[in-house]
């Protein structure tokens, strides 16, 4: 079961200025190897068991590793772990470490430091968010509910440098969670040394990737990480140090870019339009889903109950919507039209290399349609025996959100004028508290992918499960999603065919209705060489980035 995620974690700013700019307008250090980044928002903790915001994410995935990291294009590579062998049966993995990896204090970093660090994160007394990316693993789910001690986790330590992984069942996307914060190992005596402090502040934390964290007191809006001595593969980074600070203004951003005094910076609106076709544009699509969720349990107004649960109605308020339109012309910012609930250029068949969000596409859920839109509207209200409909939307108030929330409103009322539109702009975390509590009738809301595999989105929709504020429960879909995760056959290709086939269920019964994928516009200075950056999972990674 997924546990709620705020989309703000996934959709952080990033600013970049180079240390190459003598114009660089702050106080930090300068140098030929420094680079200077800016976050939108402030670092939140250094304790892979909590990080959840993207501020931290970013920190822990160039301060720590696991036994696999995500390289560009999102592909497996080995990092603490030398060899992986897998049991016949699927059910079980055996690491082999790497003999010379250290903390950052100097100690060895042993198979025990996982088996502790992913006890002490399925521990419920942790309650770490992440936690429920251990589902699968053996006993963690009894675990996560209180059934079984943590300590009965599916880890364990084979000698100093062998860590054995027993699963419950076949988990099809393993290897990407391991490249996640959440799987890192965890030092023991460091974490018992600060107990509830641990990764509050930069003293009060441990590394062992290829950098270490300075100068965060745990408040403050600037630090840096520097090489780390220690690191096993040293010679690979090439930054001595990365300077951070928060900078909250992407205008501020593009001005600064202007003038020569940041290497990077995002682009909004019209400053997309503005740029497009600088050489110092730079687009990278986000496994971010922005969709819209109907409340078929519990409505605010009870009266909207029966309209929610007719497809008929579901129907028309999705084919009323124009996708081109809305991403074209009203956000402008790079973001693309939704095909389907998962997002596209997110996974591939196995056999044919087909797109899944082309192969699960069903077009007369997502295409803009005014013609059927009102036919289906008549039907729905017939059918109801009602004349007129009034809803309410509930979004988030950061100016994308309300761009989206008005275009909606007018696209509905000017085509459904039977319909009205209640448009509430609330801040993102009151809006996911009253999502969660079924305090709504449609809601905008958004999802980022974990890891690149479509389970990631379809979990989602399975009854039972966090994501699911809306209360949809189909038997068959339940069933199909059980099936996906457990993979009985061990065959790849019916999972695959099982995801399609989910992905079209959840779009033919129109239960959510998909507006676009979001994508980042950026300008960059070309002398940023080798920054891998990826769309689902662990995303920035600042290893082998080099300045030319």
């Amino acid at each position: 079961m997924l546990s709620k995620k705020t989309l703000g974690t996934l959709l952080g700013t990033l600013v970049v200025c180079t240390g190459l700019l003598a114009a660089c307008g702050n106080k930090q250090t300068q140098t030929k190897n420094s680079l200077n980044l800016a976050v939108s928002s402030d670092l939140q903790t250094m304790d892979p068991a909590h990080a959840s915001d993207t501020t931290s994410m970013q920190l822990l995935e160039n301060t720590g590793e696991g036994f696999l990291q995500l390289g560009k294009d999102s592909k497996i590579e080995k990092e603490l772990a030398t060899k992986i062998t897998t049991s016949k049966d699927g059910l079980a993995y055996t690491f082999t470490l790497r003999k010379n990896a250290k903390w950052s204090n100097g100690k060895p970093l042993t198979a025990k430091d996982f088996v502790y660090g992913w006890q002490r994160t399925i521990n419920p007394k942790t309650a770490s968010e992440y936690a429920y990316l251990y589902s699968g693993i053996k006993n963690a789910d009894a675990i996560m509910n209180g059934k079984k001690n943590y300590k009965e986790l599916g880890i364990k330590s084979l000698g100093k440098y062998k860590v054995r992984v027993t699963l419950e069942h076949r988990i099809s996307y393993f290897k990407l969670l391991m490249a996640m914060p959440v799987f890192y190992p965890q030092n023991q005596q460091a974490v018992e040394k600060y107990n509830s402090k641990y990764g509050t502040s930069a003293a009060k934390t441990i590394s062992n990737g290829p950098f270490v964290l300075k100068g965060w007191k745990g408040t403050n809006g600037n630090w840096k990480l520097v090489k780390n001595s220690k690191y096993w593969d040293k010679k690979s980074v090439h930054l001595s140090s990365i300077n951070f600070r928060v900078v909250k203004s992407p205008s501020t951003g593009l001005n600064l870019f202007q003038t020569g005094k940041l290497d990077q910076t995002q682009l909004l609106g019209s400053q997309v339009a503005n740029e497009k076709k600088s050489k110092n544009y730079v687009l990278n699509k986000s496994a971010t889903s922005i969709y819209l969720q109907f409340n078929l349990k519990n409505p605010t107004d009870s009266s909207l109950k029966a309209a929610f649960n007719n497809p008929n109605i579901r129907k028309a308020l999705s084919l009323a919507l124009d996708r081109n339109q809305l991403t074209k012309k009203v956000l402008s910012d790079g973001s693309l039209p939704a095909k389907g609930f998962v997002t596209a250029d997110l996974a591939k068949n196995p056999k044919t290399g087909q797109d899944f969000a082309a192969q699960a596409y069903v077009k007369k859920s997502v295409a803009y349609n005014s013609t059927q839109a009102k036919q289906y509207w008549e039907k729905g209200l017939k059918q109801l025996g009602v004349s007129k409909l009034k809803i309410g939307l509930l979004s988030d108030d950061d100016d994308t959100s309300k761009q989206t929330a008005e275009f909606i409103q007018s696209k509905w009322e000017s085509l459904l004028p039977e319909l009205s539109v209640d448009v509430q702009n609330i801040p993102k975390t009151v809006r996911l508290d009253r999502s969660e509590k079924g305090n709504f009738d449609i809601v905008i809301s958004g999802w980022g992918a974990d890891f690149s595999d479509p389970i990631t989105f379809l979990n989602l929709y399975q009854a039972g499960n966090s994501g699911d504020v809306g209360g949809y429960d189909n038997s068959v879909y339940n069933k199909l999603i059980d099936e996906i995760n457990n993979n009985p056959s061990n065959n790849e290709l019916i999972r695959w065919n099982n995801m399609v086939k989910a992905e079209k269920i959840l779009m033919n019964d129109q239960v959510t209705i998909p507006l676009y994928q979001k994508s980042n516009s950026f300008l960059q200075n070309e002398k940023i060489k080798n920054m891998i950056v990826n769309t689902a999972g662990p995303a920035h990674n600042y290893k082998g980035v080099y300045l030319k």
